[in-house]
Order: structure tokens, then sequence, then C-alpha cells
């Protein structure tokens, strides 16, 4: 395992996260083998959030008596300092401890949500409370606009930031990374597999790897997916490798979809799954949970190309920050069926 001091924090941060968000789909006890085979193995940086089901009560259940082994980082999707502060409250209850290294305010992405969050009254005033309390000591930020994070991390007031980065997604390296760099900031990677989409797993884990973040969150269920993240990251990634790497993300990420969700879609096509594993599937194909996802939304993906109100201007298109070609993309990923 490779470490690294973790910002100004000082920590030595394990390179391979443990991501719990979908730690609530299995058995408690299969849970708990995961997450101490993670801490065993040299991992020791967990991550989870207030609205990740009962995600949080499993940590607090699974390794909470090992709390001195691990820094611990959750999330509150809030943007009102009442309901900022009770989450923050309910997570420590949760987890069973006193404090926790990270709190991040969650999923922001527009300005709107922003401003909310970091105005009197706001979320960032509770983070700031807790910090001063004792119960935080970094706060940070999460979100899916790379361009928008760079501008709002820039004003200072975060120690980490968290921003997607994968083989399909590598729009953090245009401008967000090299700020967070410049600023000493905590730099963590999430969803290496873009939600379990990509494969090769082992290609996937060492894209994010082989660039200039610290940690690299990877959502894992059972210890053979501990493994199988450890041994992505057994050695180091050479100069040819990298290359290569950077240049299949420059190709799969031709899409140019952030997963910023702006896109509604009237028949409810989850159209940012649909365009980023477009590129991914003709290449390599997907992984199950991929061609799971395509079966579940056979029928919605179909009726695209017939849905009268988007017959002359796809009203997907018109709420996209990048004007991306999202109607065509989602009728040609129909006609996979």
């Amino acid at each position: 395992m490779k470490y690294s001091t973790f910002g100004k924090s000082g920590y030595k941060v394990s390179s391979l996260g443990f991501g719990a968000m979908n730690l609530p789909s299995v058995p408690l006890e299969q849970a708990r083998e995961a997450l101490n085979y993670a801490l065993d193995h040299g991992i020791n940086y967990i991550d989870t959030a207030a609205a990740y089901r009962n995600s949080e009560e499993i940590i607090g259940e699974c390794i909470s008596h090992r709390r001195q082994d691990y820094f611990l980082a959750t999330k509150t999707g809030a943007r009102d300092y009442a309901t900022a502060k009770a989450e923050i409250e309910r997570s420590l209850v949760r987890m069973k401890t006193d404090h926790v290294d990270l709190l991040q305010i969650h999923y922001v992405n527009n300005v709107t949500e922003y401003k909310k969050a970091m105005e009197v009254g706001g979320a960032y005033e509770a983070a700031l409370e807790a910090q001063r309390e004792g119960k935080v000591r970094y706060i940070g930020i999460s979100g899916h606009r790379p361009d928008l994070l760079v501008k709002w991390i820039a004003k200072g007031q975060f120690s980490q930031i968290l921003f997607h980065l994968n083989l399909a997604q590598p729009f953090a390296l245009d401008e967000l990374i090299p700020k967070a760099a410049e600023m000493d900031l905590m730099r963590v990677a999430m969803k290496p597999l873009s939600g379990g989409f990509i494969q090769p797993v082992d290609r996937a884990i060492r894209y994010p790897y082989s660039q200039d973040v610290h940690v690299t969150i990877s959502g894992m269920v059972s210890v053979k997916e501990v493994q199988e993240n450890l041994e992505a990251q057994r050695k180091e990634v050479g100069p040819e490798e990298r290359r290569e790497l950077e240049q299949l993300a420059l190709e799969l990420g031709e899409h140019d979809c952030r997963r910023c969700n702006y896109c509604s879609c009237p028949l409810e096509i989850p159209i940012p799954d649909v365009m980023i594993a477009s590129k991914f599937r003709e290449k390599f194909g997907l992984l199950p949970k991929g061609d799971g996802f395509f079966k579940r939304h056979q029928e919605k993906i179909t009726s695209c190309a017939d849905h009268d109100p988007c017959k002359v201007v796809p009203l997907c298109e018109a709420k996209c920050p990048y004007q991306l070609p999202m109607s065509s993309v989602v009728q040609k990923a129909a006609s996979f069926y």
C-alpha cells in the first residue's frame, strides 16, 4: 500500500480508500468482514455519508472499536444550518464516535445550492461550529462540476475536495486537480468504476492511482472486492502505462458528460449513466452491474425516439450546461437491444 501526506492534515493516508455507500446492500457479517479485512491490510480511509441508507450505522457496529485505525469521512447533504447540525450529530451517534476527521458539504452541483450552503444560516456554518466543538476536524466539499468546484475551492474555505476521476470521466485533470494541489488540499477521487460500469477493473483502479490524488475511493462490499482493489494498486504505474491510460481516458471521455444531473428526462431515463457508459460499452462491454442497468431501463431507453414533446428540441439537451447531444446517444443505446 502506498501512503502519502494528506494535505495540511499531516495524516499518512492510504492510496486506496474504502467506499461504504453500498454496504447496506449486503448482510452485516459480510460488511464486517470486508471492513476489517481492509483495515487489516492497510486501508485507513473510510468514506460514507448521512444519505447512504444505514451505512454509517454499519461502520459504527463493525469498526468503531478500531477508531484509531482510520481516517473517517462523512457528508451532509443539507444546505441549511439546522438540518446540517442535526445530521452531524446523528452521524456521530450512528458511527459511535465523538468526532469525524472530515465532513464534506455533499453533492454541490450548482451556484444556487452553493450559495445556500455557504450563506449565514447555511450548512457551512453548522460545519464550522462542529469544528470549533471538536466534532469535525476538517471541512471539505464534493460535487460533479469540476469547472465550478475549482472556483469554489479557490476561496480558501475548504481543506478537502472530492471529485469524479475515472477512465470515462477524466475532467478533473484539466483545472481542478492542479488548483487543489497548488493549495495543498486533500484530494480524493471517487467512482473509479463509474458506479460499476467500467472494466477491466484493474486498469480502472490504476488510472486515478496514476494521477496527483491522495486517495481513490472504491465502493467495496466483500473481502474479494477488497483483495481485487488492493492488487490493482500493488505496484506503481510507470510512464508508459500512464501514457496508455491517459490516452484511453481521452478516448473514453469523448461523451463529455460530467454527471451534473441537470438533465431531467420526462421518461426518467438516467441520462448520465447512458452517456458515460456509451464509449465503454462500445469498446470493452460492461460489468454485470452495467448490463443490469441497461436491462432495467430498456423500455425507457427504447421509448426515447418516439416521445413527442422531445421530437423538435429534446428537453434534456436544453438543460445541459455543456450542450451535449444526449438524445442521439440515448437512441444509439437503444440499438443495443
